[in-house]
């Protein structure tokens, strides 16, 4: 093993470098004293470092499906499948960038980067007035890591192994800080319960607006002012988790040694000037296309009856997501399970304790009334989901019917969303 602290934790949650599915080895140094290659190699692996790059044509094409009137429906669907080369990309760049910047630095660029495609999508929607597409996109990206992204790894890893294995407590304590991000979600509805329910015993005027379904306007200040305070409080956590986890206890986060490690120093594959340029371009690009897709939205789902419910919470987290889907599976399926875990629940905690609250404010700041509080239904499924991953993950060992496990949940979730 290096000598050198790698922390679990990078673009999704893994250590940085390693979400390369292309690669067969853990990078266990930061540095190396080989030269940086120049623009045009930088920019060449860029766009060659993955078979999903194939989709890099429907970026152009939902552009000019967006501007040439194509139709909702295409405009929807190529920007839907450009958004996964681009979280590629910017997955990629973000890596690069942070072998320059050494393991403490490149931890945080992954932590800042890591989650960029849905707080790109996150602000376009709130700007927009998208409200229930942010809050159900973002409910569906923490369900799809923890569910089917974790299912499917614990059942590759299970495919040549009885069990794999993985540090039993770094995951405990990314159990606690998911059970955290699930508490103040269940506190804004409780609020909201208790309040119309008194309402409703109280009788009058109140009463008659409760059960019509419309809402206090003491009570939509309550859940500002709670969802505000608790965003704060959120953020100050997750920054005090990611020195937890990249400094003081950073020991707990290293992976368990494995036959197939390589200590072989990791080559930067893209220049610093290019992986900043990278960086910085594919997030515009981003933004161009998530702004479109977002605007496609409505009208697809009046025009073909899908429930807008089901697009935020199952098909935008899959399609932003694919890139680190694929490099989990894979991470567990070559025993590298520490990876895997570190890719699901790493990324779902970015998003509870770090996206989620920094929407609110974003909201807050350009004055759109976004909450935590999320419907009923949607919040019994998160905390069904948070218990369910807890209880298999606290023992530090995995097979593939747990793997079954959690991705039959989320099945029946993607059912029972497809009705609301």
């Amino acid at each position: 093993m290096s000598s050198e602290t790698t922390p679990l934790l990078n673009s999704r949650g893994l250590p940085v470098n390693a979400a390369d599915s292309n690669h067969d080895h853990l990078p266990m140094h930061r540095h190396s004293s080989s030269l940086a290659p120049n623009l045009a190699k930088s920019f060449f692996w860029l766009l060659t470092s993955s078979w999903l790059n194939v989709l890099i044509v429907f970026i152009p094409l939902g552009f000019l499906a967006e501007h040439l009137h194509w139709g909702a429906l295409m405009i929807f669907i190529f920007n839907f499948l450009a958004i996964v080369p681009l979280a590629k990309l910017l997955g990629d760049c973000t890596e690069q960038v942070s072998i320059k910047l050494g393991p403490t630095l490149g931890a945080l660029a992954n932590a800042t980067f890591g989650n960029a495609v849905e707080l790109i999508v996150g602000i376009v929607a709130l700007t927009q007035g998208q409200l229930r597409i942010v809050q159900t996109s973002l409910i569906g990206s923490i369900l799809s890591n923890i569910l089917l992204v974790l299912g499917m790894a614990f059942i590759a890893g299970g495919m040549h192994r009885s069990e794999s294995v993985f540090q039993q407590t770094a995951a405990q304590a990314s159990g606690s800080i998911m059970t955290l991000g699930c508490i103040t979600v269940v506190i804004p509805a409780a609020y909201q319960g208790a309040r119309r329910f008194a309402a409703v015993m109280e009788g009058g005027h109140e009463a008659l607006r409760v059960l019509k379904g419309k809402e206090d306007a003491g009570i939509e200040q309550g859940l500002l002012f709670i969802s505000r305070g608790t965003a704060i409080v959120l953020l100050v956590i997750y920054v005090l988790y990611l020195f937890f986890q990249i400094r003081t206890h950073a020991h707990l986060f290293e992976a368990i040694p494995s036959d197939d490690d390589d200590e072989e120093a990791e080559t930067p594959k893209m220049s610093p000037v290019a992986s900043i340029i990278g960086l910085l371009a594919v997030t515009v690009v981003t933004s161009f296309n998530a702004d479109y897709l977002v605007g496609a939205i409505d009208e697809v789902a009046n025009d073909y009856a899908i429930p807008k419910a089901f697009i935020g919470t199952i098909l935008l987290p899959i399609v932003g997501n694919a890139a680190e889907h694929v490099t989990a599976i894979v991470m567990a399926y070559k025993g590298k399970m520490e990876i895997a875990v570190g890719v699901a629940v790493g990324s779902s905690i970015q998003i509870a304790v770090g996206v989620i609250p920094a929407l609110v404010c974003v909201g807050w700041a350009i004055g759109q009334p976004l909450t935590l509080y999320f419907h009923s239904f949607e919040t019994v499924v998160l905390v069904a989901s948070v218990i369910l991953v807890n209880e298999l993950i606290q023992d530090g060992k995995s097979n593939y019917l747990e793997g079954c496990s959690l991705v039959g949940l989320y099945i029946v979730a993607a059912l029972a969303f497809w009705q609301t």
